[in-house]
């Protein structure tokens, strides 16, 4: 770069200045929330199992955060992070949900397994029909110059998260808890 003449100077200013301000206010704050969410969970199920498959679930959501990102030619600023912070938080209820089920269903007297089955099963409507009346919400906010990148991190991050989570929630289960399969006759 040549030099610029005495009493120029170039510095980053705009949206850069001001993602870089949110994202370093929000850093104090994540520590004791992200302790307090996995304490919460911990103390839900009383075991650490549950709490290790919910949070192995949170990062297969940000595959369709990159996705909606490129497709709707977005930037992850400020308001794309706060998405992604709300959708985590959504894939953390879907997981319990799944898991209270699962629970529900052992407690019945179902075995692990077949009580994996059922509850995915079961609650693969109620959930997809959560994510796709968010995701047909915020089809509204696409166009908006301001909320389209938050828009787009919710609908597709929510979208493919949801039917990893349908999917990966009970392979964990069956992992962390050792559930043989079933014999075959």
């Amino acid at each position: 770069m040549d030099t610029l003449p005495p009493g120029y100077e170039i510095f980053m200013d705009g949206e850069d200045e001001s993602t870089a301000d949110n994202n370093a206010s929000m850093i104090p704050g994540m520590p004791p929330t992200i302790i307090i969410m996995l304490f919460t969970m911990v103390a839900l199920y009383s075991a650490w199992r549950p709490m290790i498959i919910i949070c192995c679930t949170i990062p297969f959501a940000f595959v369709g955060v990159t996705a909606g990102l490129l497709i709707g030619n977005a930037a992850m600023g400020f308001l794309a992070t706060l998405g992604a912070m709300s959708l985590s938080g959504m894939m953390i209820k879907n997981a319990i949900v799944l898991l209270d089920t699962v629970g529900e269903y052992i407690d019945a007297g179902m075995s692990r397994y077949e009580a994996i089955v059922r509850s995915g099963v079961t609650r693969l409507r109620p959930v997809c029909l959560a994510a796709a009346t968010t995701v047909l919400a915020l089809l509204t906010l696409v166009t908006s110059d301001f909320w389209s990148a938050m828009a787009y991190t919710i609908m597709f991050g929510l979208s493919f998260g949801t039917i990893l989570t349908m999917f990966v929630v009970p392979v964990l289960y069956c992992i962390f808890y050792k559930v043989p399969s079933p014999k075959k006759a």
